[in-house]
């Protein structure tokens, strides 16, 4: 997110273009006996062996419904282990062996991770399809507001920001004096009894960390430690429902991580944890934001990645580069959170909401509908196509609330009820 307008603006197709190579993971091997034939209705979950078209397959996470065959590679949920049984499949059902055959009926666990979960709770009761907007805490030309004047469209508000400490991990929040200032007078405690009045409205609001210009930096254990204390301070303080990490500088994924741990720890099940990467963190797997989300993802409740500001990307089938400020930019750009290993309710799309917003990557809230459409039902696509539906995908966010209030509102008031018809 954007404290001002300044922007940094990057064309990294070649970069992203670097790791096609290694983008399909099916390896040839040896030919072995081939597993139980995978089947449609049953559920699979980490380790489980299937097999389909004469090949053997490993499941990397929870998976239902989707084929070895086309869902198979670096980024998708199985593991093509080569050729088996001379090419041939038996058409058998999975034995009852619980090392290589998928339960029959649904798992009461979230997908496996790199953490043994139960249900993730960290949803904090958002609805199925939710909007998101960042609450700007200063005056840069777009509409001043008090929490309380927040349109009703947005369930979600992000307080941007809280600031770094001379103490290593620790954040602070303080009231913005020129935003104070714009608004008539804003003190800390009626910034309070406004978070009060939002969730009497049956809105959440998490305390956002980063931003543009932010230098929060979780470097050790120690940092982790002093994150997590001064967050929960913060919650306990203000009554902020969670955080979210906008961390635009670099972040390190085995610290930040311990740290957002320990605050769940101290918050409870109920804690909200959303992160806003920019575009380029979210195209690898091996990037720190990616690594950080699979890392926590039994208790992270979504991504809101930021869909501009990037210049061209690659998307999902690793055989294009996706101008920004287009349909087809969000959805192939989409697709790679959920075959990376985030369940698609844990994906949602950050956009401006007005040109003033961002330096690019600015589409109408139409546009945003319709890639929602082509993400949830395959619906309204543009030229590219995923390669699945995700009828779960989690809804939009938007840079700032502030901003659409000055552009008239339009985006959240376009957003909102789409929300409500998708699956």
């Amino acid at each position: 997110m954007k404290r001002s307008r300044s922007v940094l603006l990057a064309t990294v197709t070649a970069v992203a273009a670097a790791g096609t190579a290694t983008w399909f993971a099916g390896d040839a091997s040896a030919a072995a006996a081939c597993a139980g034939a995978w089947r449609e209705s049953a559920t699979y979950v980490k380790d489980n062996v299937a097999s389909q078209n004469g090949h053997n397959y490993t499941a990397k996470w929870w998976t239902q419904n989707e084929s070895p065959a086309t869902h198979s590679g670096q980024w998708d949920v199985w593991a093509d282990n080569g050729t088996c049984g001379g090419g041939t499949t038996p058409t058998s059902s999975p034995t009852s062996s619980p090392a290589t055959t998928p339960p029959t009926t649904q798992p009461t666990t979230t997908p496996p991770t790199t953490t043994p979960t139960t249900q993730p709770t960290g949803t904090g009761n958002l609805p199925a399809h939710f909007l998101t907007g960042y609450w700007q805490n200063f005056d840069n030309g777009a509409t001043p507001l008090k929490l309380a004047a927040v349109p009703a469209a947005y369930d979600l508000i992000a307080v941007a920001f809280a600031d770094a400490t001379a103490t290593p991990g620790a954040v602070s929040f303080t009231l913005d004096p020129g935003l104070a200032t714009a608004v008539g007078g804003y003190t800390d405690a009626q910034f309070k009894a406004d978070i009060a009045t939002l969730h009497s409205r049956g809105k959440k609001v998490v305390i956002s960390v980063g931003g543009e210009k932010g230098s929060v930096a979780v470097a050790s254990a120690d940092a982790a430690a002093n994150f997590a204390n001064s967050v929960y301070s913060l919650i306990q303080n203000y009554g902020f429902d969670g955080v979210d990490i906008d961390l635009e500088n670099g972040l390190n994924a085995t610290y930040m991580a311990s740290a957002l741990r320990s605050l769940r720890a101290k918050a409870g099940a109920g804690l909200i944890i959303t992160m806003a990467p920019q575009t380029i963190d979210m195209q690898s797997t091996g990037s720190s934001y990616f690594a950080l989300a699979l890392s926590i993802k039994d208790i992270l409740t979504v991504v809101h990645t930021q869909f501009y500001n990037s210049g061209a990307m690659l998307g999902c089938d690793q055989m294009n580069a996706y101008s920004q400020g287009t349909e087809n930019f969000l959805t192939a750009l989409a697709c790679i959170q959920t075959q990376g290993g985030l369940r698609p309710d844990q994906v949602s799309l950050g956009l401006p909401a007005s040109t003033k917003a961002a330096g690019g990557g600015y589409v109408a809230p139409s546009v945003v509908n319709a890639a929602l459409d082509c993400l949830a039902r395959g619906t309204n696509c543009g030229t590219f196509k995923p390669p699945a539906t995700y009828p779960g995908i989690r809804g939009a966010m938007t840079w700032s609330i502030n901003w659409d209030v000055a552009n008239g509102g339009g985006w959240a008031s376009t957003i909102d009820p789409h929300l409500a018809t998708l699956p």
